[in-house]
């Protein structure tokens, strides 16, 4: 047992971590050789600003920005490929894909001073919220305690939406959030969900739930010479309506 779960925190710390691991060799790449990479980060509504979807999460004005930004992405995205590992990869994409959108068309900018939006917060927060909303959605009792840690964790982080700071993107951190919303509502009859067990009428074909049918309302009739307890039958069929993939 000890082994499998330490199979699956490896197996969901990896995708995380590999994708942590670039976003440094590429600040470390435009550090030491004394380059800027701020142009491939998003430009609102501008043509040249299309890479930067891809590309601004990668990029980190300096080394307070990326490392404020290493331990939550890794914990959420672990959280992400444990929890969720039949949907993370499609989940992760499209979290970055659907934010990175939005920003380009919603974020700001000028003409006088144009403002370029990087680093990989956006997907900090559709993490979070993918992680809180997909536990609530599905009305999973694991997954909702997956929720509280996350609030717990990183419940603060939501001040980001809000314009208080001039120079951080809450633009980027406000799609971010949205596109995690959305993202767990379209995927919620997706991945684990809840075990339902529903009791169902004599009269109900349905074998999707469990039925039972027996003859106790007979045994009840004939108290004074009951039936031997080989002549009561107790017929089921049993069947999970739904089985988590966890």
């Amino acid at each position: 047992m000890k082994n499998f779960l330490a199979r699956q925190i490896l197996n969901s710390i990896f995708y995380p971590f590999l994708f942590l691991l670039s976003i440094w060799i590429v600040f470390f790449i435009e550090r030491s050789n004394d380059l800027s990479f701020v142009k491939y980060g998003i430009l609102p509504r501008m043509f040249e600003g299309l890479p930067g979807i891809f590309t601004s999460v990668f990029i980190h004005g300096d080394i307070e920005h990326i490392a404020s930004n290493s331990i939550p992405l890794l914990v959420l995205g672990m959280m992400l490929f444990y929890f969720y590992k039949k949907i993370a990869k499609s989940t992760f994409i499209w979290i970055w894909l659907v934010s990175g959108i939005w920003l380009w068309m919603g974020g700001r900018n000028s003409p006088d001073h144009l403002t370029f939006h990087i680093g990989a917060s956006t997907l900090i927060y559709g993490l979070a919220t993918f992680l809180f909303f997909s536990g609530v959605f599905r009305r999973h009792l694991r997954l909702m305690v997956v929720s509280a840690m996350v609030v717990f964790l990183y419940g603060s982080i939501m001040w980001g939406v809000l314009p208080i700071k001039p120079e951080m993107s809450w633009e980027g951190h406000l799609f971010g959030a949205l596109a995690g919303v959305l993202v767990a509502f379209n995927y919620r009859k997706e991945g684990p969900q809840r075990r339902v067990y529903q009791w169902a009428d004599e009269d109900d074909n349905d074998d999707s739930y469990l039925i039972i049918q027996n003859e106790i309302m007979e045994a009840e009739k004939e108290k004074q010479e009951p039936k031997a307890p080989d002549e009561i039958t107790v017929n089921y069929i049993y069947k999970e309506k739904d089985k988590e993939d966890t």
